[in-house]
């Protein structure tokens, strides 16, 4: 019998990614869950289930029959409220639902952002500590506690790119237009695209009967990169000249004020993490370099 997979975060930028590799896999019962009255805007052959994780009450019983939860939908954005209301407690409902019913693998994509401001230089899982800056991060963390505390696995992307991104490849095209290169492009980043998150995801949700060995993994390809040279792949994809000379995070911040401060952070010092861990738990490897796929998704990000 197919392992029966709950999905949530279908329609969004990694939910979609995942929906469509589980598709294509064709080997699992897929169920996607979907707030009432929402229509699914894409071709889907799995089964819709209805609920909303703003409302903990319309979750209950979702989790009848299935095998797996895959968690990938969380609200991004600077409203507290809704913050705490489906990243944490609709989390806290979604794990109810799936002790409640027995599931045995609970996996949640959350973000290396509940790390807070850097430098951070290669930490290993479990050597950093958590100190969330914003109202997603805070509570993507609470979330985090929540599958951890069923026994569940997180996954801690940094920087994901890809087909419906709308902040890496954007914010890397404003950073060409720059005057300089922040901190002259020294930063070294983790950046993972959203299809290999999609690998990760599944591999783990599927094709590990025995459980993970940790509860807590990164999830970017292995090899972090130098700013100046994810700047200098799209560049010489677009046929465009990359930034020349230098700028402080300080003057960036003054001279570029359209640009949002978070971005800048991450252009001005390092934020990359030791990601070896997932692949060998996953028993896959790794895609292209991150240049070579960052510069083809900058390409049809062009495009569009």
């Amino acid at each position: 019998m197919p392992l029966r997979v709950l999905l949530t975060g279908s329609t969004g930028f990694v939910g979609s990614s995942i929906l469509a590799l589980l598709q294509r896999r064709g080997t699992a019962d897929v169920r996607v869950l979907l707030r009432p009255g929402t229509a699914t805007s894409y071709p889907t052959t799995a089964t819709v289930v209805r609920g909303d994780l703003a409302n903990p009450a319309s979750v209950a019983g979702v989790c009848a029959g299935i095998d797996v939860v895959i968690h990938a939908a969380s609200y991004v954005g600077p409203d507290m409220r809704r913050c705490e209301a489906v990243n944490d407690l609709g989390t806290a409902a979604l794990t109810r639902a799936a002790t409640e019913s027995g599931v045995r693998r609970l996996i949640y994509v959350s973000t290396a952002a509940v790390y807070g401001s850097g430098p951070h230089r290669g930490p290993v899982e479990g050597t950093l500590t958590e100190a969330p800056s914003s109202p997603t991060s805070t509570s993507r963390l609470a979330a985090e506690r929540w599958i951890r505390s069923a026994g569940g696995l997180v996954l801690r992307p940094n920087l994901i790119y890809g087909a419906g991104d709308r902040w890496v490849l954007p914010g890397l095209a404003a950073l060409l237009k720059a005057p300089g290169l922040i901190e002259n492009g020294e930063a070294l980043t983790s950046m993972i695209g959203v299809r290999d998150l999609a690998r990760i995801t599944v591999a783990l949700a599927l094709d590990r009967p025995d459980g993970a060995s940790a509860s807590v993994f990164h999830a970017n390809h292995p090899q972090p990169i130098r700013l100046r040279d994810a700047l200098a792949a799209i560049a010489t994809r677009w046929g465009v000249t990359p930034p020349q000379g230098g700028l402080s995070r300080a003057q960036a911040l003054a001279l570029l004020p359209h640009l949002p401060p978070r971005l800048v952070e991450l252009a001005a010092v390092d934020h990359w993490y030791d990601s070896t861990a997932v692949w060998r738990e996953a028993r896959i490897g790794p895609g292209r370099r991150v240049d070579q796929d960052l510069a083809d998704e900058a390409a049809r990000y062009r495009s569009q």
